[in-house]
């Protein structure tokens, strides 16, 4: 049985809620098991965010994941609650633009990604979340790049120039969680 889930934590405002929705739709697509579950302070923008998501080949038994196997942090708070939560072996995804200091774990897989660096490189300063998406994607193959690349694609299909500018920031993720040089991809 293959189960991929996901804690995707920072601030209201990041998108850390959309990129969640985007998975458990990528998914569905897939035809697997998927279950969402949002969570936010009573501030919204500005204040803490964070979303559960499960994708399985089984039935999900719970959207509450006491342990995930993967967690990608947006920002300083959000590495410091959910870092210790994390499965040893997981995946842990960090935002290093916004996060200056090293993650306390060595039992776990650390994935370096200077979202907000590369969204405002490629003119997209909010598409620091699909950066860090792509960046999952991309390391753990819990859903199909091109199925995802879909879903950005009628995501933003009523702001037309936002298409190119997060597809292209979802790919400069993916290439990161491969390991690939992080320079320039193309479409």
């Amino acid at each position: 049985m293959a189960q991929h889930d996901v804690v995707i934590a920072g601030f209201g405002g990041q998108g850390v809620l959309l990129v969640g929705k985007m998975l458990a739709y990528a998914g569905m697509r897939e035809n697997k098991e998927v279950s969402w579950f949002p969570s936010y302070g009573p501030e919204m923008r500005g204040g803490t965010c964070n979303c559960t998501v499960v994708i399985s080949d089984r039935p999900v038994g719970s959207p509450v994941v006491q342990h995930p196997s993967a967690i990608i942090v947006l920002n300083l708070p959000s590495l410091d609650k959910f870092e210790p939560l994390l499965r040893s072996g997981g995946l842990l995804c960090v935002n290093t633009s916004l996060i200056h200091r090293q993650p306390r774990r060595d039992d776990v897989r650390v994935v370096a990604v200077p979202a907000n660096d590369i969204a405002i490189e490629l003119h997209n300063p909010r598409g620091a979340n699909m950066v860090a998406l792509g960046a999952y994607v991309g390391s753990t193959g819990a859903v199909s790049e091109r199925v995802l690349e879909e879903v950005i694609q009628e995501t933003f299909a009523g702001k037309p120039g936002l298409v190119e500018a997060n597809l292209q920031a979802f790919r400069r993720g993916v290439a990161i969680g491969r390991g690939e040089s992080t320079q320039e991809v193309t479409a």
